[in-house]
């Protein structure tokens, strides 16, 4: 059962509702500041993203020809079971 009060808060929604030209939509502030907030963040974590990319080392070692074959070759053939 509907209060008094709250069936008068809906007659206001309701006039309100009718009074807003429904061929026109528009965001209004808060979409601009959820807009503007998600700008925000996308810089941040862009500049986060930057700041770590700048600490990584992107030169490779050279590797020993001889060992690195070697290793390569044993790790390639596992050897078979005996029991």
């Amino acid at each position: 059962m509907m209060s008094a009060t709250s069936t008068l808060a809906l007659t206001h929604f309701v006039t309100l509702a009718d009074s807003f030209d429904k061929d026109k939509v528009t965001p209004g502030v808060l979409g601009f500041i959820v807009f503007a907030v998600i700008g925000g963040a996308v810089w941040l974590l862009m500049k986060s993203m930057n700041k770590q990319m700048k600490k990584v080392d992107f030169e490779e070692q050279p590797e020993d020809t001889e060992a690195g074959t070697t290793a390569s070759a044993t790790s390639a053939a596992p050897k078979p079971k005996t029991s």
